[in-house]
């Protein structure tokens, strides 16, 4: 059994979560503490974090460590939200807290953060049999949101908008003090990028299921159902939101029993709440009551072992690139003879490449991806294909997991820069990853440079400094040959192999 303690700081608020975990049973939070801080108005406002901020986000966070210890904790993670991200003085306030409290603090990418709080949900029994149907996942913070929908049990695509509670409320923060007007006008913010969310989107899916998280959201469950159901039918969600519209924030905050009677983002998160239920048109609402901190608690105990995934994380990156690539109308066959060519190379070189299996999943990734830029120009394809990729959220996949995936894709058809050309982008263990995956990319690509699917039974064996690619086809393969030993250059200046085709001729 091990005593993990999560710490969070969010645009307004810092939060300590002590857990219990043990194997073969769930997970339990022991405690749950808050503290009031509103680090994102200043970062939003000013672009930095001023030093009264910092200050009493270190004592803040010098309490939190002593409640760590009276718990005897084993171990911990400590994340800092969006506010942290791109503010100027970002790495002088993490030092500086670090020399003060001893904790180290991280700044995941907002790909990263969704995805640690999207796993607390992905965990519950529930959820693979909700999202079998339309379901959207919503996770609403203070300085934006984020969707993700599944069909099937398949995700089709999350797209992050700033949609922020905080981000809202700075924005009308001049007409703050009309309350039916500010009602009003933050809807009018909100209904903007939802429908154009909906036009591109939600034209060929319904959604029966929205899985809401976010601040306030339990409190909210619990007015519109008394008995403490998690899931309420979407009519009966917004009708009781609607209701409270006609309230003041102080009204609200009283009826749901809210410790902070003046909470300026309470309003917000009812609107943003009440309206993605709305365009959404669910039938039904769950508020499972995670949120990033038991997140962050899930994600350490499956990297210890502690607990095993019921879900497939993995499948859902396949199937949102395969979903990418059909929006940019990727040409299937050729793009499934990639996946699986390039597949079976990288097994045969295991002992040669030194890569494991999440570098597997981000080569098939690449070669799902690889052709959709031909969708904006044929011209400059690679290069549009990185500027998608690169601005497609692909849950589950990191910030620099997904640059090396554009990477990738781009020199597949490019030569590979030099690393100082790229330094700013990817750290030397992300260039060789690419330097590798486009090299066997290349080779597999041009195996099947006619999209014609001309090889059948395809084995790859490593012979001496060889790597023998064995092939049987009915067609003339002349094409293919000739590009093959032209990609073959780069490969083998890789990896100190020199792939060769061996041909077997299958006759009719």
């Amino acid at each position: 059994m091990k005593i993990f303690a999560a710490i969070y700081i969010g645009s307004y608020e810092v939060s300590l979560k002590i857990f219990e975990l043990a194997q073969k049973k769930p997970i339990r939070e022991m405690d749950h503490v808050r503290a009031r801080i509103e680090i994102g108005r200043d970062a939003y406002q000013k672009g930095y974090i001023d030093y009264e901020r910092m200050e009493e986000l270190g004592n803040i966070l010098s309490e939190y460590k002593k409640i760590m210890e009276s718990y005897r904790t084993n171990d911990y993670t400590a994340y800092a939200g969006a506010a942290f991200r791109g503010v100027k003085n970002e790495m002088f306030v993490i030092d500086q807290l670090y020399i003060r409290t001893g904790i180290r603090i991280q700044v995941p990418s907002n790909s990263e953060h969704r995805f640690i709080g999207y796993k607390s949900v992905a965990f519950q029994e529930e959820f693979n049999e909700m999202t079998k149907q339309g379901t959207a996942v919503v996770d609403v913070g203070g300085g934006n949101l984020q969707i993700t929908l599944f069909s099937d049990g398949k995700v089709i695509t999350t797209q992050h908008m700033v949609l922020g509670t905080l981000k809202l409320r700075e924005q009308l923060s001049s007409i703050k003090n009309d309350v039916s007007h500010y009602e009003n006008q933050l809807e009018e913010l909100v209904n903007k990028d939802l429908e154009v969310f909906k036009s591109l989107y939600l034209k060929d899916y319904k959604i029966k299921y929205v899985i809401f998280m976010g601040e306030y959201i339990m409190e909210l469950m619990k007015k519109v159902e008394k008995k403490g159901n998690k899931v309420v039918s979407a009519e009966k969600f917004v009708k009781s939101m609607r209701k409270l519209y006609k309230k003041s924030a102080e009204q609200i905050a009283n009826e749901l029993e809210l410790e902070n009677e003046n909470d300026p983002l309470l309003v917000p998160y009812i609107v943003v709440y009440t309206r993605l239920a709305e365009e959404l048109n669910a039938e039904e609402i769950w508020a499972p009551g995670y949120n990033v901190s038991d997140g962050m608690a899930y994600d350490y105990a499956e990297r210890r072992r502690i607990i095993r995934p019921t879900h497939d994380f993995n499948e859902d990156i396949i199937s949102a690139a395969k979903e990418l690539s059909r929006r940019y109308e990727g040409f299937s066959p050729h793009i499934d003879a990639l996946t699986e060519m390039s597949s079976l190379i990288f097994d045969a070189m295991k002992k040669m490449h030194g890569m494991g299996k999440r570098e597997r999943l981000l080569l098939q990734t690449a070669a799902i991806l690889h052709h959709c830029g031909k969708y904006v120009s044929l011209a400059h394809g690679p290069e549009c294909a990185y500027s998608i990729i690169m601005e497609s959220e692909i849950i589950g996949l990191s910030h620099l997991e997904r640059e090396i995936v554009a990477c990738a894709v781009l020199y597949n058809t490019y030569p590979l820069d030099d690393y100082e050309k790229l330094a700013d982008r990817l750290d030397e263990a992300g260039y060789m990853t690419v330097a590798k995956l486009s090299a066997i990319l290349r080779v597999s690509n041009a195996m099947d440079r006619s999209h014609k699917q001309k090889f059948k039974n395809v084995k790859a064996t490593i012979r001496g400094r060889q790597l023998v690619i064995t092939i049987e086809t009915v067609d003339n393969i002349v094409l293919e040959k000739g590009l093959f030993d032209v990609k073959a250059v780069f490969f083998e200046r890789v990896f100190g192999l020199k792939p060769v085709i061996r041909e077997k001729r299958v006759y009719n």
